[in-house]
């Protein structure tokens, strides 16, 4: 059974990892009207990804005999400057989420809830991707600055990420 506090900070989580999936979803509806499907579907793909992050949390809960409490979630931007700005918008949000991550893991360690710490370490070692992922994309396209050519290959190339990575 989940202690109070760690049952509400796991709540509060399936709210970040449902306002993660929001915000790539806008991301890629902002990309989608720039004409730019290989980014859109990058993006499309980790909107996926946070809310099947937000799933196995929710499941979590209830495995342990706890209560899932959704709570409202906000809305997202959706009007980015540039390529760039999105992706940096992208890497300084993973870097928020991993930071609640870690919150949550310290929150298990005074709780001394194990279960909560070892399930948490999952989500720690994806956090490590996602930032490392965000953070390439996000010096790839500093490197391509106003090369339009550029900006295209790399629209095909994230044109291709498939799901389930």
């Amino acid at each position: 059974m989940l202690k109070e506090k760690v049952e509400a900070a796991l709540n509060n989580q399936i709210n970040k990892e449902l306002y993660s999936s929001y915000l790539y979803l806008s991301m890629a509806a902002f990309f989608e009207s720039q004409n730019f499907s290989g980014f859109a579907n990058w993006m499309k793909i980790q909107s996926q990804e946070e809310y099947g992050h937000a799933m196995k949390i929710y499941n979590y809960i209830l495995d342990r005999d706890g209560n899932v409490n959704l709570q409202k979630i906000e809305a997202p931007k959706g009007k980015w400057k540039s390529h760039l700005e999105a992706f940096e918008d992208a890497l300084k949000h993973e870097q928020k989420v991993s930071k609640s991550i870690y919150d949550l893991v310290e929150l298990s360690f005074s709780e001394k809830d194990h279960a909560t710490n070892t399930f948490l370490q999952w989500f720690v070692n994806e956090q490590v991707e996602e930032e490392s992922t965000s953070l390439k994309i996000n010096e790839r396209l500093k490197l391509t600055g106003d090369n339009k050519g550029a900006l295209f290959m790399l629209d095909r190339e994230l044109g291709m990420r498939a799901s389930g990575k």
